[in-house]
């Protein structure tokens, strides 16, 4: 842009993030990319994902964690060391174990959920939001047959999609968009 021209707010709105000119707090957002990784990231990390100051974000973070130590709530910010992680408070951990319907940990669970939610996802992609334990994640749902993994005609990677045992086992429609009620 030349010197001295100022851009519209319509311009400036539309070069953002969706979750930036949908004006999500900082907290939510890094609640939100905590959960989708989940896994311990550091304060670098978070403001490079969040596209913000590492400032900005240490002030969010510590709001954040506030929030949910006053909150009764089954999730806890929780820091080790130099990383933070969105985990479920270890008192809940035998009540997890006896709710869950299959032998899953919580990240493959998670990386399922992103799996669901999409529908359909390529691998890479799923690898980019989640990381690189995506690839441990989707063997292990593989192995007990809760998503189907097609390649790409196009490409190098992979589609991946839940199977009917997802379907099935967790008591989802296919053909529900989400948001829907069953």
């Amino acid at each position: 842009m030349p010197d001295g021209e100022v851009q519209s707010s319509a311009t400036v709105a539309a070069d953002r993030a969706p979750w930036e000119a949908a004006q999500v707090s900082l907290a939510a957002r890094l609640e939100a990319i905590l959960y989708l990784k989940g896994k311990p990231l550091s304060l670098g990390d978070l403001a490079s994902l969040a596209g913000e100051e590492r400032d900005a974000v240490e002030l969010a973070l510590i709001t954040l964690m506030a929030d949910y130590a006053h909150r009764d709530t089954a999730l806890e910010i929780r820091q080790e060391g130099n990383h933070y992680s969105l985990q479920l408070r270890d008192s809940l951990a035998g009540l997890v174990q006896s709710l869950l319907p299959v032998d899953l940990s919580t990240a493959a669970l998670r990386t399922l959920a992103t799996i669901a939610l999409r529908k359909r996802i390529l691998q890479s992609d799923l690898v980019d939001l989640r990381g690189s334990g995506a690839y441990d994640h989707i063997k292990e749902l593989l192995a007990q047959n809760f998503i189907e993994r097609r390649r790409q005609s196009d490409g190098r990677s992979f589609w991946i999609s839940p199977s009917e045992k997802f379907h099935r086992t967790f008591a989802v429609r296919p053909d529900l968009e989400p948001g829907e009620a069953a």
